[in-house]
């Protein structure tokens, strides 16, 4: 009588053990099949670059996201390269940017060390935030990217598949945008204009003061 019941007993765990295995297996073929369909997704991100008139609709949209660069500041091939020179390639990909020094100095709380060049916005695959703009116009290397923080274990991936987009631009875009430098007092034009770079200092643009008071 005792061997039946320890029979059954040992049946019983038997039976608990393998359910335990075959739930581990469904668990692990699971987080298999996510991280293999995460993977694809973002094998070939599809960038969107906001367009000036779309801002309004992209800052509602993603009002509460935090920005970081956190997962952003690993070393690429474009770190090594001029800012004036990234700006065209930025331009042959993607267009016109989102926004210049000449949309932002007159709006509100604009101040003198807010000047930068200009800025891209992005959508990666319709749903992810990014951000690229200059850190001191053509006079330094490579862009600084944002992101938002909940995002944070895509974007090396995200900024590699961008970096790779841009360095495959072989034929640089058109463009002239203008900055201005706090520290050095200076405005400048900047531009790509018939196969050359050009960085000129020029007296302030119409309606483009800059109040030292702010």
């Amino acid at each position: 009588m005792k061997k039946i019941m320890l029979s059954g007993r040992l049946h019983k765990l038997q039976q608990s053990s393998f359910r335990q295995r075959m739930r581990g297996c469904l668990l692990l073929v699971c987080m298999l099949l996510f991280a293999s369909v995460a993977n694809a997704q973002f094998e070939k991100p599809e960038f969107k670059k906001i367009t000036a008139d779309q801002h309004e609709q992209f800052s509602q949209q993603f009002e509460d996201i935090n920005w970081t660069g956190r997962g952003l500041y690993d070393n690429t091939d474009l770190d090594d390269i001029k800012t004036n020179k990234i700006r065209a390639k930025l331009q042959a990909a993607f267009g016109n940017p989102t926004k210049t020094l000449e949309d932002l100095i007159n709006t509100k709380g604009f101040r003198p060390g807010k000047a930068i060049q200009f800025e891209y916005w992005f959508t990666v695959n319709d749903s992810i935030p990014m951000m690229v703009l200059d850190v001191d116009g053509p006079f330094t290397d490579g862009l600084v990217f944002g992101g938002a923080s909940k995002y944070i274990d895509l974007m090396p991936q995200i900024k590699r598949s961008f970096v790779r987009k841009l360095m495959n631009i072989e034929e640089p875009g058109d463009y002239s945008d203008y900055f201005y430098s706090p520290e050095r007092e200076q405005w400048f034009r900047v531009e790509y204009k018939n196969g050359e770079y050009k960085t000129e200092k020029i007296s302030s643009p119409n309606g483009m003061d800059i109040n030292y008071d702010q």
